[in-house]
């Protein structure tokens, strides 16, 4: 069986899902501030913190989905290339072992 479509859907969803903490970072790095402002006339700064933390929960969402989605694919490959081996231990005439046998 060819893996090679899974394995690369896989491994492009793995570094999606890499750039996307990494963008998180980034962007909590630069707009996140340590303060919460309720002061009178501080009501601007709030509005813009209530909209930052609802598109740091958005990317938090994502970031938890695609990490459920690699993992859940990635132990499906993990569990079908263990199957495969398991139905055919003796990958062919290309084994090391089989060629070099001194039953030959």
């Amino acid at each position: 069986m060819n893996y090679t479509f899974l394995v690369a859907t896989w491994a492009v969803l793995g570094a999606a899902t890499l750039v996307l903490a990494v963008y998180r970072m980034i962007f909590a790095a630069h707009n996140e501030e340590n303060i919460v402002r309720l002061a009178p006339g501080e009501e601007g700064a709030l509005r813009k913190q209530a909209v930052l933390a609802k598109k740091m929960a958005g990317i938090d969402r994502w970031g938890e989905t695609m990490t459920v989605i690699i993992a859940v694919i990635g132990l499906g490959l993990a569990a079908a290339c263990l199957y495969q081996a398991w139905e055919s231990p003796n990958p062919g005439p290309g084994n090391f072992y089989r060629m070099n046998s001194p039953t030959k």
